[in-house]
């Protein structure tokens, strides 16, 4: 079913490969695409479980806009390991107007879509979702 305020669907794959991370620990990320064209939601990379954060953030473009589901693992004070399923809204300052609209309308529906999200960020260059940022938002 598209959505109502940018008229984009949400790709059955994106739930399947979602519901994969958040049961079977199958993926460390997910990066979600817009394809214009068709209007609806499409799984554009997985992350294989043994990446890292940093393989994470350089497979996002430059200058485009992606959705993308984190999982991220880490010890709590108490000496607990935890993770916790981030979502994070990758909108550059250099992407296109029309591509930052797009994401944006779309961007409620599609999280309805993928229930477990735990904490969510939005970033518009890469040091609003650094390392840093993600731990501080875990714990």
């Amino acid at each position: 079913m598209a959505n109502a305020a940018s008229g984009i669907a949400v790709h059955d794959d994106c739930k399947l490969k979602f519901l994969e991370l958040k049961a079977k620990r199958t993926y460390r990320f997910i990066v979600f695409k817009i394809e214009e064209k068709s209007k609806q939601v499409i799984v554009e990379k997985l992350g294989e479980p043994t990446q890292s954060y940093e393989d994470f953030t350089s497979s996002l473009p430059a200058d485009e806009c992606r959705y993308c589901i984190y999982d991220y693992d880490f010890v709590t004070a108490e000496n607990c390991q935890k993770s916790k399923i981030f979502f994070i809204a990758w909108s550059p300052d250099t992407a296109r107007v029309r591509s930052k609209m797009i994401y944006a309308s779309s961007k409620d529906r599609f999280k309805r879509e993928l229930d477990g999200i735990q904490v969510e960020l939005q970033a518009t260059d890469p040091t609003e979702m650094g390392l840093d940022v993600i731990q501080g938002r875990a714990n």
